[in-house]
Formats: structure tokens, C-alpha cells, sequence
């Protein structure tokens, strides 16, 4: 499938590595900064929507889920938002190890109203009608309201934070992996930059034009960023303020927290995971607050411009002395593709050279930037029941195995938290493993 260079940038994750399936809305600019929509779709539908499914978790826990509404009024919102004269909003979901035979039905995927905003951009790159495709209704192995687990000791808490216009949701499968395991995983939505951020009530934020306006690209993406390390910075002040048993800061009334979870919440023990923009979060938000113990890149640069090694972030100038694992595939621009590796790129070899924690560089020669994601799992799933745009897949996941990989990123992300949250040596850092033949280990 051939884009326009602006479709390409409308999706990229901060760095110019590829689309995401809302990506022509985005650059379009069709999509309101905030809007209500009626999840509905107009017109017979010839057949049922199609419904797909995450990989199963394979902890020993099964897994609950709760959202929280919380309100920063320390903050307004930035000024690209056009809206700044609110306090900064968030939705996040909060995913752990629940107790058997608690909790409602399993979680959708996405609230219906931030399904049918982000559906409506997807339909356009898949060639498929909205509302065929039921974003709010794939199974996400988690029941919500569920009491928390009882633990003998409090539990590590792992923060997400997802790529650039990307959802909270758009990583579920090694959240619920991850809680499946016995941690609580925080996954935090950008408002404003998001596809779609669905509020209680039914308000749906989208993007808002005036991130997109930024130029040169550099000062977007550090605008897009400075703000993610200011939620994940206010994020952590509510969970040391759960843990002590004070309610959240939120809009109104709070709302009820599941059985549990302030006593299960350990806040000296908190590690942080991100794709493309999300790593790059986690990385400077590993440089600013140290309650960050350990943290995860997946595929994101290091820099606001990642072919101009004068613009990296100033946590690759620094590097950390905290654990820190970075899993690439590929850069690819309009105009040259490398390999996301410490050895190929000059923001992760700053990194690498300045870091003076723990750190592991893997690389997934058939992979590309979309892997560490959903999609991985989601496009080849559609691809069963729809025709997909040729190349689409392929431009999005590369060729490596959906179902392999799935599972060796689950398996490396846990095993990085088990090391280093929980102090448990895990072989599988010790060097690369047949059960895992995509992963390589860059040295």
C-alpha cells in the first residue's frame, strides 16, 4: 500500500517509523479535538462486525481491571490543546491479579465511544466500513471490578505509557501478561494526543490540531513528551498517595477503588514500560524521578529527531544507572532504514555508552515498529475475516511469526521486571534462547 509522506507522518510514533491504522484521519485533520459520538453505525450491516481476540495471559492470576478519572490542578492544559484553561485530565486503567470468582463480565477492549472515534479512522485504512470491525468488544482476558488478589507481601506496580496518538489500550496483551504475574500495571492515556480518550459521561477527546501545527518535528515531538513526563510524574504522586490510603485526585466524587488495592500497591518497588514515544517517556521520566526503578523502550528513538544526532534527549546524554532494556526493530523514514540498534542508531548508542546501570540491547530482524504492540496480534487476527490493503501488514509487523513474537516480548518484558523489581536472576538475560529465535542480542 502506497502513502503520502503526510499520511506516513500523520501516524508516526514520534520518529517516522511507520502508520498506525488512524493515521489518515490524523493527517486529514477530520478529527475534532473534542467531540461526543454515538458508537453507532448508520446503515444495514450485512453481517456481524467482526470480533477478535488478545493472546491469553499465562500467570498463575487471573486478572481485573478498573479506570480512574484523575485531575491534575497543579496543571492546566498545554496551550497546543486549545483547551487552556482546564485542569490536565487523564484516564488511565489500572490492571492486576485478582481474586477467583470476583468481578463482572471481561473488559472490552476500548470504552464504545473511543471505539467508534478510533474504528472510523481505521476503516478508512483498511477499506472497510465503520462499525465492522468491533474495536470495543475483543476479549482482554480481565474482568472489571474484581477484588485485588491477597498477597503476602504489597506488589511491584509497572507503568505503560503507548506510542505517539496511540491509546492506553494498544498494548493489553502484556498488561494483562504482566498482571497475570502478580503485578498492577498503570496504563496511562495522552490526552489531547491520543486517537480518542473517552471521559465518564460519554466525552471523547482527539487529537488536538495544535500538536500537529508544531514545527519543525523536533519541537512537536518534545512538546508531545514534556507533557507524557508530566502525567507519569503526577501518576506516581496518586499511587504513593493510594498506597497510603488517601483517594486519588479526581473530577467530582471518586470512584470506588477495587477491594484491595491500596494495601496490594508497593510504591518503592514501580518500573515502567513504553513503545516509541512511550520509551522515550520512560527514559526521561527514569532521568527525572528515581522512583522509576527500571525501564523498558520498545522501538522508541532517543532522540526528538532521530537522524540528527545534535537533538537527542537528555537522558541519552546522560544515560541512567538504573536497569534498562531496549528491544528495536528497524528506523525507516521516507529516505533510509537501519537497524534499531545501539550500534546503528546515535540517540540508543548515546545511551548505551552513557548508562552505567544494567542494560540489554535485543534486536527483531523481521519485525518492524508496530510489533511491540496489539497490532501484532490484531492484523493478522483481521486478516482471517477481511481482506487487508496489500502491504499493510507487512509495513506494520514485518514478517516474523505474530504468535512467536507475541509471546518472546511477553516473556522478556516479564522476565526484565521479575530481575529487577523482584530480585529474581532470570537465565533468559544471560544470552539469546531457541525458545525465542527472533530475539537477537546486541552486544
Amino acid at each position: 500500500m502506497r502513502m503520502s509522506r503526510r499520511q506516513l507522518l500523520g501516524g508516526i510514533a514520534a520518529t517516522g517509523a511507520t502508520i498506525t491504522l488512524t493515521s489518515v484521519a490524523l493527517a486529514s485533520g477530520t478529527e475534532s479535538e473534542e467531540r461526543k459520538t454515538t458508537g453507532e453505525r448508520t446503515g444495514a450491516r450485512a453481517k456481524e462486525p467482526v470480533r477478535l481476540e488478545l493472546a491469553r495471559p499465562t500467570g498463575p492470576h487471573p486478572v481485573g481491571v478498573t479506570e480512574l478519572h484523575l485531575v491534575d490542578r497543579a496543571r492546566r492544559e498545554p496551550r497546543w490543546t486549545g483547551a487552556g484553561e482546564r485542569f490536565r485530565e487523564l484516564m488511565v486503567g489500572v490492571w492486576y491479579p485478582a481474586a477467583k470468582g470476583s468481578g463482572a463480565p471481561a473488559a472490552p477492549y476500548m470504552r464504545p465511544r473511543a471505539a467508534a472515534a478510533f474504528g472510523a479512522g481505521a476503516a478508512k485504512i483498511l477499506k472497510l466500513e465503520p462499525g465492522d470491525i468491533d474495536w470495543a468488544g475483543f476479549t482482554t482476558h480481565a474482568r472489571t471490578g474484581a477484588h485485588v488478589a491477597p498477597g503476602r507481601t504489597r506488589r511491584p506496580v509497572v507503568l505503560y505509557s503507548p506510542g505517539m496518538y496511540n491509546e492506553r489500550t494498544l498494548d493489553t496483551s502484556a498488561v494483562t501478561e504482566l498482571a497475570g504475574h502478580g503485578y498492577i500495571v498503570i496504563t496511562v492515556d495522552p490526552t489531547y494526543e491520543a486517537h480518542a480518550v473517552e471521559f465518564p459521561g460519554g466525552r471523547v477527546v482527539e487529537p488536538a490540531p495544535g500538536l500537529g501545527a508544531i514545527e519543525p518535528t523536533a519541537q512537536r515531538n518534545k512538546a508531545a513528551l514534556d507533557v507524557r513526563v508530566a502525567d507519569i510524574r503526577f501518576v506516581l504522586d496518586q499511587v504513593e498517595a493510594v498506597a497510603r490510603g488517601r483517594a486519588p485526585r479526581s473530577l467530582g466524587r471518586p470512584r470506588t477503588l477495587p477491594r484491595g488495592l491500596a494495601t496490594a500497591l508497593d510504591p518503592s518497588r514501580i518500573g515502567m514500560f513504553g513503545h516509541s514515544l512511550g520509551g522515550m517517556a520512560t527514559a526521561e521520566a527514569m532521568r527525572l524521578d528515581r522512583r522509576i526503578r527500571a525501564g523498558v523502550n520498545l522501538d522508541g528513538p532517543l532522540g526528538y529527531d532521530w537522524a540528527d544526532p545534535d537533538q537527542l534527549l537528555p537522558v541519552a546524554r546522560t544515560g541512567l544507572d538504573r536497569p534498562f532494556l531496549q528491544m528495536g526493530a528497524w528506523l525507516t523514514t521516507s529516505d533510509d532504514r537501519r537497524p534499531h540498534t545501539h550500534r546503528h542508531s546515535p540517540s540508543w548508542r548515546a545511551m548505551w555508552r552513557n548508562s552505567t546501570g544494567w542494560k540489554r540491547d535485543l534486536w527483531t530482524e523481521a519485525a518492524e515498529h508496530n510489533s511491540f504492540t496489539d497490532y501484532q496480534t490484531l492484523l493478522p487476527g483481521l486478516a482471517a475475516h477481511v481482506t487487508l490493503p496489500e502491504g499493510l501488514s507487512t509495513h506494520m509487523i514485518g514478517r516474523v511469526d505474530a504468535r512467536r513474537f507475541t509471546a518472546s516480548r511477553r516473556a522478556y518484558l516479564t522476565a526484565f521486571f521479575e530481575q529487577h523489581l523482584r530480585g529474581r536472576h532470570q537465565r533468559l538475560f544471560d544470552g539469546p534462547s531457541p525458545r525465542h529465535p527472533d530475539v537477537r542480542f546486541i552486544d
